[in-house]
């Protein structure tokens, strides 16, 4: 079992559902990221997710882009992710998962990528912008090391690609609420709750929903039937506007979301 794996089984032992907390490297300096990443796992975060800045975000949404054109600013550069991935899983047991457009990975070079990931203490990498047919060098990379490879479901997916993806997939799939950019936003749609129902057709174990969700209240809604909920831009947001504290402080109420009636009852 992954350390991916084992966070989500133990936040469901547990009669919750898991909550993965995104954040940019390098924002808005390496040494704060650094030290927020730590902060969302002081502070209830099952999971942290790392994105380091790219030029082309076309997933990203205006705060996201935001900070991640600060980061690349002020000098970015990919041997920071590893320093930071170092850093934070020196000081933290919860697993970081880098969360990377596909170009950066062939340009650093695949099997590099995934060595210096998993002697940095890595777990392993989502590809937004990569279907497991294309990604056959990632694969046997990740299977040589042991790192999780994390692919995306969209509500738009046919059933042939969705029966992939769980074939394709390790640790959790990406479960795209809504179609668009990341962002948050007053309902999620509900297309989420049919994907996860779909997914769970081709024997998808762990399913957790990202895009749009950026309350306690919402973390709830969809841990009543996925295995967990992904936030970035509400963090995001509180580093960029109060500094850690915030941060901390938001991390918390997001957490409180977790805990599932559903789970609760069948437990």
């Amino acid at each position: 079992m992954s350390r991916v794996t084992a966070a989500i089984q133990k936040a469901k032992d547990a009669g919750r559902g898991a909550f993965i907390g995104y954040l940019p490297v390098g924002f808005p300096d390496l040494q704060t990221s650094i030290q927020a990443a730590i902060t969302l796992a002081e502070n209830g975060a099952d999971i942290i997710e790392l994105g380091p800045p790219y030029s082309d975000p076309v997933m990203d949404g205006p705060v996201i882009q935001e900070a991640t054109q600060t980061a690349l600013a002020n000098g970015f550069k990919m041997r920071d992710l590893f320093t930071a991935v170092r850093e934070i899983t020196a000081a933290t047991d919860v697993p970081v998962v880098v969360m990377s457009y596909w170009n950066p990975v062939m340009q650093y070079g695949v099997d590099r990528y995934a060595d210096d990931l998993l002697a940095a203490g890595g777990s392993g990498l989502i590809t937004p912008d990569i279907t497991p047919e294309a990604a056959g060098e990632w694969i046997s990379a990740s299977e040589r090391t042991g790192l999780d490879r994390i692919f995306l479901a969209a509500p738009t997916s046919t059933d042939e690609r969705l029966d992939l993806v769980v074939k394709s997939s390790t640790g959790f799939i990406y479960t795209v609420s809504t179609m668009g950019i990341t962002g948050e936003r007053a309902e999620l749609d509900q297309a989420a709750r049919a994907l996860v129902g779909r997914l769970r057709a081709y024997g998808a174990v762990n399913a957790c929903v990202g895009i749009g969700i950026s309350t306690a209240d919402q973390i709830a809604d969809v841990v009543e039937y996925a295995d967990g909920a992904i936030v970035g831009t509400a963090l995001v947001r509180a580093l960029r506007d109060g500094g850690l504290d915030a941060l901390a402080d938001v991390a918390k109420t997001l957490a409180a979301g977790t805990p599932s009636a559903v789970r609760s009852h069948e437990n």
